[in-house]
């Protein structure tokens, strides 16, 4: 029995051990964004369209004056960075904006995925996270999930800390 329970320990030990030597496998976009905005039905359509260029113009493109084309006046904001509330965006997003910046056709961050289900949609990117101390670099995800409401987006969540 002792025997036993010592191949077992040991094997499981092996497992282990062999798990944790192997590279992650790195996340990649979807480079197909036509295909990620298509849904099941034209409402959660409009609505991946309306984060999608939200996201492009306002977020990428950096044109704040378009902020009150996509955010609702009292816009509630999750992340703990970020005032709740429209102006709130933008006072946080002027210190950084440059309204010289292009504004692309499509998304440029990397997009794994674009998700609709009721009010709801996620955009899920590719998040490349630098080497630091002992931990070589490596990717990962990052989520912002956004909840509309007669076409505009009404709340915010993602995973960002203080």
């Amino acid at each position: 029995m002792l025997k036993t329970i010592v191949v077992k320990t040991t094997f499981l030990f092996l497992i282990l051990i062999s798990s944790t030597a192997h590279a992650q496998v790195p996340v990649t976009g979807n480079p197909d964004h036509a295909a990620m905005l298509q849904a099941d039905t034209p409402e959660l359509e409009a609505n991946k369209r309306l984060v999608y260029d939200f996201w492009r113009i306002v977020f990428e493109g950096q044109q704040l004056d378009r902020v009150a084309d996509f955010l609702a006046e009292d816009y509630i904001q999750h992340n703990p960075r970020v005032p709740t509330g429209r102006q709130g965006f933008i006072d946080v997003f002027k210190q950084f904006a440059n309204p010289d910046t292009n504004v692309e056709s499509r998304v440029k961050a990397p997009l794994v995925a674009i998700m609709a289900e009721g009010d709801l949609v996620t955009l899920v990117f590719v998040r490349n996270m630098p080497a630091k101390g002992d931990t070589a670099a490596y990717s990962t995800t990052w989520f912002d999930m956004f909840r509309i409401e007669d076409g505009e987006i009404v709340e915010h969540w993602d995973p960002q800390t203080k």
